[in-house]
């Protein structure tokens, strides 16, 4: 196959890369143009068969992996089939070992027929099972709906988005479309959407009181119905941020109605009249977020009354110092005060939040307020009024800023209220840019809607993309148990008593095709592993810089790391290039959480991890080689 390319002599560069691709051979057009240019021995651009032989053997052939083949193989140029056996037993603890097994790694990896047919496996075979989706890091269990999805929606972290309509800034970016359609794609299971009156009794979407452009709310509406259901069967929440008159609201419920049709929940389930329902019981159904007047009882015997022109009007509570509707958080306007609990004999945190509210009169369209069934939208005050009053239906959005305050000085009370109630977190209103806060935090404390601008990529959206790579990317998580009791002691900031921790160990042996620095086709490579989770887990550890080598750095280093809470925690990996003096060039990332590492029940073995560009592209077939192991 390969002589047929070479009839004509020689072949140029662009010939080279496509038959490496065609024997399968993955490689970055950038280093292979470097390589292809030191195998060029007469500088004429165009090589002979035996120069792309040795391009191959340069390419396909890591040393790393040799020196594992050459282990066992005892340095012959074939694994039999009891090497191979061997060597999953040992290195990739794979209990139940069979030769069957191996037979089916051979029989899918080999490419020499003839080893194949023999039972055997070659330095070309071992490679491209080492390199292949069988060695990656992420279990691929994982990557399928694995978890009890039967529990109530509040027992679930979900993936949210912020202000979804915008794909820039917050003041005079454009509104897109594109926002919500890739928010859907990446398994988001809460938009957010601005509601305005436009002009024609049409309802615009749009970032209130700035320069962003204006879609239509049937316009969007039409994009979430089309791809609502693609990436997960599980049900979707769309969160109004409503501004719109009573008028144009009712035009809003009929959008909803006429375009969802069947998938739009407008009426309680027969089996859940007074509590949450499960992600498995809401499949394919689409809820509205939004304010609401009068009970679902009353609400499902309206259902086919006539609404039109009916306008329910309500008090509502609201802080003189809303985060969303003001330019400017003042941090050093807390109205929270510490006070000591004598119940429990000890001096404990819980907070108190003084009366500075003001009242303001709510208008909603009967139409549209009978379209929230359990996803009612309901003014935070404090919690000990949530635990007197708030029903199993409402949800609370709170501001970054309080939440902070609420996880450090009230973080019992935080806990106990995001194990009844949905919670949604939303990025202060500075963060003009769409910048994002680190989720985290939050999730530490059992909020189950922590909603970021997915347009805006970095660590906090490398975070949201890695945490909901678990169960099969669907949009929910079910929280661990700790954050699910009502009777928990859990305190995500303190030193965990009788805790079972995880130690885990990562050889990091060597990088494969590394994107290469802007500035060459080279880098000065060094990898940071960056642990995510309660305050006793968050560490950072580094390996020494390998300079001028993007292609196949090797370090060899090993890193230890003792986890408190793994349930809770995120592993990251990042590939930069050293520049001393204008600081690091990002190359590459992989974040995915610790419990997602293991392969079944193996706790150790050879695993690949793939890289992805700032903006959450797969770079492959950039890579880092490693050995992990742990014990719990």
């Amino acid at each position: 196959m390969i002589r047929d390319d070479f009839r004509s002599g020689k072949i140029n560069l662009e010939t080279t890369h496509k038959l490496l691709a065609k024997l399968n051979i993955r490689c970055n057009y950038i280093h292979l143009k470097c390589i292809f240019k030191d195998n060029d021995r007469l500088k004429q651009g165009k090589i002979t068969i035996e120069e792309f032989r040795s391009i191959y053997r340069i390419i396909a052939h890591r040393e790393d992996v040799i020196e594992i083949f050459n282990t066992y193989s005892r340095s012959q140029k074939f694994l039999f089939e009891k090497n191979l056996v061997e060597f999953l037993t040992q290195e990739q603890y794979i209990y139940s070992m069979t030769k069957s097994f191996a037979s089916e790694i051979i029989q899918k990896y080999e490419p020499i027929e003839n080893v194949k047919q023999a039972h055997q496996m070659s330095l070309e075979g071992f490679t491209r099972y080492m390199s292949s989706s069988d060695c990656l890091l992420f279990n691929n269990e994982c990557e399928k709906v694995y978890q009890d999805m039967t529990h109530p929606l509040s027992d679930y972290f979900i993936s949210s988005s912020h202000n979804t309509y915008l794909i820039s800034d917050q003041l005079v970016g454009p509104s897109d479309i594109w926002g919500y359609i890739s928010a859907l794609l990446k398994g988001c299971r809460c938009l957010e959407i601005d509601c305005w009156d436009g002009s024609q009794n049409e309802p615009v979407v749009y970032h209130g009181y700035t320069l962003t452009s204006k879609l239509l709310f049937k316009t969007v509406i039409q994009a979430i119905r089309k791809y609502a259901f693609i990436t997960s069967d599980y049900p979707l929440v769309i969160s109004l941020e409503n501004h719109c008159s009573p008028s144009q609201q009712e035009v809003m419920a009929d959008n909803l109605q006429f375009i969802l049709g069947d998938a739009l929940l407008s009426d309680m389930l027969d089996d859940f009249p007074d509590k949450l329902p499960s992600p498995e019981a809401l499949k394919f159904k689409i809820l509205v977020r939004n304010k609401k007047k009068g009970t679902l009882t009353e609400t499902r015997e309206r259902r086919h009354s006539d609404k039109h022109g009916q306008i329910q009007e309500f008090e509502e509570y609201e802080e003189s110092d809303q985060e969303e509707e003001e330019d400017q958080v003042q941090e050093s306007e807390s109205l929270d005060v510490v006070r000591d609990n004598p119940e429990k004999g000890t001096r404990s945190r819980s907070l108190v939040r003084l009366p500075r509210f003001r009242k303001r009169r709510v208008k909603v369209a009967l139409a549209l307020s009978d379209l929230v069934i359990y996803t009612k939208a309901e003014k935070f005050r404090n919690f000990q009024h949530s635990r007197q009053y708030q029903q199993f239906n409402e949800s609370n959005s709170i501001g970054e800023s309080e939440a902070r305050k609420l996880s450090k000085l009230a973080v019992s009370d935080f806990i106990l209220h995001t194990s009844k109630f949905i919670t949604r977190i939303y990025p202060k209103a500075t963060r003009a840019d769409s910048s994002n806060f680190n989720p985290q935090e939050f999730w530490n404390v059992g909020c189950q809607m922590v909603a970021l601008n997915f347009q805006t990529p970095g660590l906090p959206m490398d975070l949201q993309i890695g945490k909901f790579l678990d169960n099969g990317n669907c949009g929910y998580i079910l929280k661990p148990q700790f954050l699910r009791d009502s009777e928990t002691k859990f305190n995500p900031n303190e030193a965990l008593q009788n805790s079972n921790p995880l130690t885990l160990t990562i050889r990091l042996i060597s990088g494969i095709q590394l994107p290469p620095s802007y500035s060459s086709n080279k880098a000065d490579a060094l990898v940071i592993i960056e642990i995510f989770g309660v305050l006793n887990d968050q560490v950072k550890q580094q390996t020494r810089v390998i300079k001028g080598n993007a292609f196949s750095p090797r370090w060899n280093e090993t890193f230890t790391f003792i986890i408190q809470v793994p349930e809770l925690a995120m592993i990251r990996f990042v590939v930069e290039s050293q520049n001393i003096l204008a600081g690091n060039e990002f190359l590459g990332q992989y974040t995915l959480p610790v419990l997602c590492m293991s392969k079944g029940n193996n706790p150790k073995g050879y695993r690949r991890i793939p890289l992805f560009s700032k903006i959450g592209q797969s770079l492959e077939p950039a890579s880092l080689f490693t050995y992990v192991w742990y014990v719990r």
